[in-house]
């Protein structure tokens, strides 16, 4: 009898052990109202700056179960807007920038969220006008309470998306994004 009674002991220690790893990464819905997706850069006279109206994101993510988490975001490109007025918004989505007639989304699509020792990395592919790139977007991540907030910050080079025209030389050769993004517990 004792052998029977600690046989099932370990069996349930170890099932209790595996729980974890087993465990579902969390749903989160995006609270759009207070997140935004921004970018900077430099034009032809001086730092650029601005947003993208229209997106939304499917985010899975569990800091417990990092091997259920994916993110898919998807932004409308043609909501795309600076803070310097509608002759820089035109050059952003049209035929040397984004693109939006085209191209009226990018994307970002997930294939391993991982910890670091300054947060967490979300490893992809971005596509943006059309063109596919590996992406690893670092970010840090608080949670309290079924809140969670994450903010990343990560400059991309625009040529590497086919993006700007002969003449544009160096001028928003590079694009900082930074996202700010906050969510709350799926029920």
């Amino acid at each position: 009898m004792f052998r029977v009674v600690t046989a099932l002991t370990a069996g349930a220690v170890l099932a209790l052990g595996l729980l974890p790893s087993m465990a579902r990464a969390q749903d989160w819905t995006v609270d759009t109202e207070a997140s935004s997706i921004r970018f900077e850069t430099t034009g032809y006279e001086g730092p650029v700056s601005g947003q993208f109206a229209s997106w939304s994101a499917d985010i899975t993510l569990d800091p417990e179960a990092l091997d259920a988490a994916a993110i898919s975001a998807r932004v409308e490109t043609a909501t795309g807007s600076t803070d310097g007025g509608n002759a820089i918004d035109e050059t952003v989505r049209g035929e040397d920038g984004l693109q939006s007639a085209i191209h009226p989304l990018a994307e970002f699509q997930s294939s391993e969220i991982r910890a670091t020792a300054q947060g967490y990395e979300a490893v992809g592919v971005m596509t943006i006008a059309g063109a596919s790139q590996p992406l690893t977007l670092p970010f840090t991540l608080t949670i309290t309470d079924g809140h969670a907030i994450a903010d990343a910050r990560l400059t991309i080079e625009r040529q590497d998306y086919g993006i700007g025209a002969p003449g544009w030389g160096s001028i928003a050769a590079e694009v900082t994004l930074v996202l700010h993004i906050e969510a709350d517990a799926a029920i």
